[in-house]
């Protein structure tokens, strides 16, 4: 609307931008139980399977976890003080409660640590299990 008609509305615009946050954040979750997140598959696809599966459990245990921690415990209190200041966008024509959205962050990262924390699972029992001959 405002390039096309030369109007336009700040409520449609801070919607835009909270529905492609809260499509990443939830996204994330989503990409780690179907295995589709970004990786480097040229590398990926030269390595042995059990391999692939330690160096994906090693990336699960040494940057994703911790990651998801920090910003889970940097969070709560980004979300709280949110809430109780009752913060509102900063155009008049925006949308009210800002903590919403905010919250949004803690509970997209319990998800992905789920995923990430059920996908280590699944490969470390995939990587010890015995073969079968």
């Amino acid at each position: 609307m405002r390039y096309g008609f030369s109007k336009g509305l700040i409520l449609f615009e801070e919607i835009q931008w909270h529905l492609y946050a809260i499509g990443i954040m939830f996204g994330m979750s989503y990409a780690e139980i179907t295995n589709s997140q970004v990786r480097v598959d040229v590398v990926a696809d030269h390595l042995k399977p059990r391999t692939r599966l330690f160096w994906e459990m090693f990336g699960s245990v040494v940057f994703v976890l911790p990651m998801v921690g920090v910003i889970l415990l940097n969070s709560w209190e980004y979300v709280a003080s949110s809430f109780l200041l009752s913060e509102t966008s900063e155009s008049p024509l925006g949308l009210p409660f800002r903590w919403l959205i905010k919250s949004a962050i803690p509970i997209s990262f319990i998800l992905l640590a789920l995923a990430s924390i059920s996908r280590l699972l699944r490969n470390l029992v995939t990587f010890f299990a015995k073969e079968e001959k």
